[in-house]
């Protein structure tokens, strides 16, 4: 009897030392899992900041190549129009200066002289326009090409109207975006006095939920196969496309249209 009981006492007290050795390796189970999950979820913090770092950097690294663009695209642009302009008043003043010697200066030359600083101080005007951040929303960008086809067709007997619908003109757009759609509607006015032939010139802009429409139509003569395909509308479709937009240009039962549009997500 007494050894039954020494029995039981070692058997009770060999489940409790097992009990208590099963409860501290789940302790120290937990522990460990514990400390497992701390040591991922670090992991996992620092990927993410790794992660978040080189976002950061990557938009760092798209912005400095958007501005090299931009300074490449400027430079680019002040060769063109205010080089050539400089060099043309250079060519024209030493031909006034050897008339001046043979006394035969004549006013179209003096003109001519005067057409092109005009030229010159306009394409400036127009480059601060697209560099000043203060104009990058759409009712600013809208007015001042409206403003543009105005002021260039007022200087001809073409009959000008305008009319806009816009929804948010706080919206921002880009330089680049701007710059092109100016451009765009200089050789489409261009177009339109050399060639159309017309009286009236309607100028039509909507902007709304990330898109913007611009609409040049005039009552012409309509234009032939040849200039549809000629540079100066290629060029147009290559600067709408530059800034993901598209070109199209339309034979309309009294003159030619022509439409461009702009994603304003792309921007």
């Amino acid at each position: 009897m007494i050894l039954t009981v020494a029995y039981e006492v070692k058997l009770t007290f060999a489940f409790a030392v097992a009990l208590l050795l099963l409860f501290l390796g789940f302790i120290i189970f937990v522990i460990l899992l514990y400390k497992k999950n701390q040591i991922n979820h670090i992991k996992e913090s620092q990927i993410k900041d790794i992660e978040h770092k080189n976002i950061l950097l990557q938009k760092e690294i798209e912005k400095h190549k958007s501005l090299q663009s931009e300074r490449e695209r400027i430079s680019h642009d002040m060769h063109d129009d205010i080089g050539a302009g400089l060099s043309a008043i250079k060519l024209q003043s030493e031909i006034l200066k050897h008339n001046i010697d043979n006394k035969s200066i004549s006013k179209s030359e003096i003109e001519e002289l005067i057409r092109i600083s005009e030229e010159i101080n306009l394409s400036m005007r127009e480059i601060l326009w697209s560099l000043n951040s203060s104009n990058d929303n759409v009712r600013k960008m809208l007015d001042y090409c409206k403003n543009y086809v105005e002021s260039y067709l007022s200087k001809t007997k073409i009959q000008f109207t305008q009319q806009q619908d816009i929804e948010n003109p706080d919206t921002i757009v880009s330089a680049e975006l701007r710059r092109n759609v100016l451009l765009i509607i200089k050789e489409a006015c261009h177009n339109i006095v050399k060639h159309s032939q017309a009286t009236r010139v309607i100028f039509d802009a909507v902007e709304g939920q990330n898109f913007i429409r611009i609409s040049i139509q005039d009552n012409g003569i309509g234009i032939q196969q040849a200039r549809v395909d000629g540079y100066g509308l290629t060029t147009m479709k290559s600067r709408a496309e530059s800034v993901g937009g598209t070109f199209n240009i339309c034979k309309e039962s009294e003159g030619t249209k022509i439409n461009i549009s702009f994603n304003l997500n792309k921007d």
